[in-house]
């Protein structure tokens, strides 16, 4: 059962197929929330743009393909509110807003703008308004759904107090309004990469929740293990392999303590630690699988909740932005 007036927010970008480090680090803990709170989602295309800018083809096809992900992995629209950030204008409105009285010295000393600039310096120009401004679109998606808390992991706690920030700063100006939202810290269950460095779509070192068992195999035949054990007479190291993260997610307790002491007394090889992990994956993916060609063969079923969510998203956009006018002073009907 949900708690009453315990609403919640989150979004994430549209840049292609979801993996299993999206799974465990995001999607995991959204379907837990979304059992106990008023939970609104929303795919944030609009701040896909913000490095996508020159190109921005893409992203439509990108986000019916993030919501089949969603739905497949277990989040359910009877559940929360799944919705399309671009196709709430309100959000627009309320970001023009908020831009007005955030400070530029704010946005100029968020970790994340120098970082990105930083790596993604020579491949993309994030020199606008737009990529710096972030934050202040990020701000009001949360604020418009005046939320108690927001899910996010370590590294967003900045982007959080300055949500936090501009909403004390509005509400200074303006009265009372906009709650300051918590931040709802994420489990960490982060995977690494096939090959050992951060699963990413950038990389190609990921499995997709959508990838069939048959293209999943020959990459789990060659993923990186203890690299100090290079026969199995060796004893291994779970602790630095690169398996065993996978098997503490997917392969039951017992059999995890199995293979950690056949590792560490050399009686399980690696082999045989993959051909375990492939059975833990096959049964882990099953229903996800299951339900993606379910949702496949009934496009219309994806489009339809969809456009659902984005009707009660509207609803509760246009609510707060009448009485965000009318504290303004511009709500003239």
């Amino acid at each position: 059962m949900t708690t009453p007036n315990k609403r919640i927010v989150s979004g994430m970008r549209p840049t292609g197929p979801l993996h299993l480090g999206h799974y465990f680090g995001v999607l995991v803990n959204w379907i837990k929330l979304q059992e106990q709170y008023e939970c609104y989602f929303f795919v944030a295309d609009w701040h896909a743009m913000t490095s996508e800018y020159a190109d921005p083809r893409r992203i439509k096809g990108f986000v019916p393909g993030l919501v089949l992900d969603w739905v497949a992995a277990g989040l359910d629209p009877e559940k929360c509110v799944i919705f399309q950030q671009s196709q709430i204008k309100e959000h627009a409105e309320l970001h023009l807003i908020l831009s007005m009285l955030t400070p530029l010295s704010w946005l100029e000393r968020n970790p994340t703008f120098k970082e990105m600039s930083q790596e993604l310096s020579g491949q993309k120009d994030l020199a606008t308004y737009g990529f710096l401004g972030y934050p202040v679109l990020m701000a009001s998606d949360i604020l418009m759904y005046r939320p108690f808390a927001v899910p996010v992991g370590q590294d967003q706690l900045p982007h959080m107090e300055l949500t936090r920030e501009i909403a004390r700063r509005f509400n200074h100006l303006n009265g009372d309004f906009f709650p300051e939202p918590e931040a709802l810290l994420t489990p960490d269950a982060k995977l690494p990469g096939l090959d050992g460095r951060k699963m990413s779509k950038s990389y190609g070192n990921g499995i997709s929740l959508g990838e069939p068992m048959s293209e999943i195999l020959p990459k789990v035949k060659t993923m990186f293990t203890d690299k100090n054990r290079l026969r199995k007479s060796d004893p291994g190291d779970p602790e630095v392999c690169n398996l065993f993260p996978y098997h503490k997610l997917m392969t039951g307790a017992e059999k995890c303590a199995e293979i950690r002491e056949g590792c560490v007394k050399a009686a399980f090889g690696c082999v045989d630690c993959k051909k375990v992990l492939l059975e833990s994956m096959e049964r882990f993916l099953a229903p996800i699988h299951e339900r993606r060609a379910a949702l496949e063969k009934d496009p219309e079923r994806l489009r339809a909740l969809l456009e659902d969510g984005n009707a009660r998203a509207r609803e509760k956009a246009a609510a707060s932005m009448r009485e965000i006018r009318n504290l303004l002073n511009f709500q003239f009907d």
